[in-house]
């Protein structure tokens, strides 16, 4: 479980998050969206103990911050083996395992500056993975992917979350919120508007980001039966 309760964040005189309540326990699946300027971000660092007067827990909330990069030229393999940093080991097992749900497992040697944009997204992904923390923080993790990558990954943050971790991603992607989440937070103005399962809260999300709902429309693009990300 994981919450913050009547949370008012301020950012350069700025009143960003607004005596704001939000929770989520193991097994569920949140996507937070909303508009830019929302408040989204600011609310997964305060979940992460990263806001003044927080506490980082860095054992038991992995956070993967908006446009993470590893500013040292290590393989993607040391890259995701810093996840154990917290644990103070190099659990080969956890450090495989997170190779293998990001599809990096034959690119593990490879410089991770060397490699694509998404690829190096996903080298950070992993590394949260390997910490095997019970609740993960995520901003925007499929941004710089592919179509059908992003499926993977949502895919993978979905089975996590059913395995009984707590899973909360900044998402843009309504669709994707629609098709994997458990809940759909919708935050405008530091405030959550809406917060429920992702079909009755996407007309909020649409009202937030001043477009209409068509319930009845289809996704033209639809994740493999089967794959790994890739």
């Amino acid at each position: 479980m994981i919450g913050i309760w009547g949370c008012t964040v301020s950012l350069g005189g700025r009143k960003i998050l607004h005596e704001l309540d939000f929770g989520a326990g193991p097994g569920e699946f949140v996507a937070l969206c909303g508009p830019n300027g929302a408040g989204k971000t600011t609310l997964l660092r305060a979940l992460a103990g990263l806001q003044p007067g927080g506490t980082p827990e860095p054992k038991r909330v992995a956070y993967v911050e908006q446009g993470a990069r590893c500013a040292w030229a290590l393989s993607i393999e040391e890259v995701v083996a810093l996840g154990r940093i917290p644990h103070g080991d190099r659990d080969r097992g956890a450090i495989a395992k997170a190779l293998l749900d990001t599809g990096l497992t034959e690119l593990r040697a490879n410089n991770v500056h060397q490699v694509s944009g998404g690829q190096a997204r996903r080298a950070m992904l992993a590394r949260a993975l390997a910490t095997d923390a019970p609740v993960l923080l995520l901003d925007e993790p499929v941004a710089d992917l592919d179509p059908a990558a992003a499926h993977d990954i949502m895919r993978l943050l979905a089975r996590l979350a059913a395995e009984g971790r707590t899973v909360v991603a900044v998402l843009h992607a309504i669709e994707l919120a629609m098709q994997y989440a458990t809940r759909l937070a919708v935050l405008k103005d530091g405030r959550i508007v809406a917060d429920d399962v992702p079909e009755a809260a996407a007309p909020a999300a649409a009202a937030a980001f001043g477009m209409g709902f068509n319930a009845a429309t289809k996704p033209m693009l639809v994740p493999r039966a089967q794959g790994k990300a890739r």
